[in-house]
């Protein structure tokens, strides 16, 4: 083998590591923001895991994050909080970003 093949095999090792990383962290993150979803909704603990999952199934409709936005958005609209589209999405953001160390620290 040379060492351009090594090369290769290592920066494909990385890429894919690199991607379950983040699949885990968007798993998190929308879990995370179903959980702070249902609290803003009242629900009670056996729902709350219920609509966590639901938010996470969401995100496997559509490529990108516009599905599970448009998810907690419109179930929140629905349950009558006052949240706006902009609140969601630096909610998700913030979450992401909390997720992805969470991830890389291992926890």
């Amino acid at each position: 083998m040379s060492t351009f093949d090594d090369r290769e095999r290592g920066f494909e090792k990385k890429f894919a590591l690199d991607q379950e990383q983040e699949f885990k962290a968007h798993a998190r993150r929308n879990r995370a923001l179903g959980e702070w979803a249902a609290g803003l909704m009242g629900l009670q603990a056996p729902h709350v895991e219920e609509y966590a999952k639901a938010v996470i199934k969401s995100d496997f409709e559509l490529p990108g994050d516009e599905d599970v936005l448009r998810k907690v958005f419109e179930d929140l609209k629905g349950a009558g909080v006052a949240v706006s589209e902009g609140e969601v999405r630096m909610k998700m953001a913030e979450l992401l970003a909390q997720a992805r160390e969470g991830v890389k620290a291992g926890k």
